[in-house]
């Protein structure tokens, strides 16, 4: 369910806006995006998983928070994430 860290490592080279760069909401919200993937997967199998669904809620509203703070700051930024990660919003 958790991603890897080499998976993290590729997330955060590919959104990073500068070298190093690990705590851009850019890069915070692609990797929410990908354990929110990994989640979504897992329900298939596991329906009845309700502790992951609470903390899949939780991933979900923290990306949410994220977005709208981006989204305030910097509209035009917070519509190129939306259209890099495939988030429909």
């Amino acid at each position: 369910m958790s991603i890897t860290p080499e998976r993290k490592l590729e997330l955060v080279k590919e959104y990073a806006t500068v070298e190093g760069d690990t705590g851009s909401p850019e890069v915070q919200v692609a990797i929410l995006t990908e354990r929110i993937k990994n989640l979504t997967g897992h329900f298939q199998t596991h329906k009845k998983d309700n502790h992951s669904r609470r903390g899949l809620l939780k991933l979900v509203s923290q990306r949410r928070k994220l977005l709208d703070y981006v989204k305030v700051r910097d509209e035009p930024r917070y519509k190129s994430i939306i259209q890099r990660l495939g988030i429909r919003r």
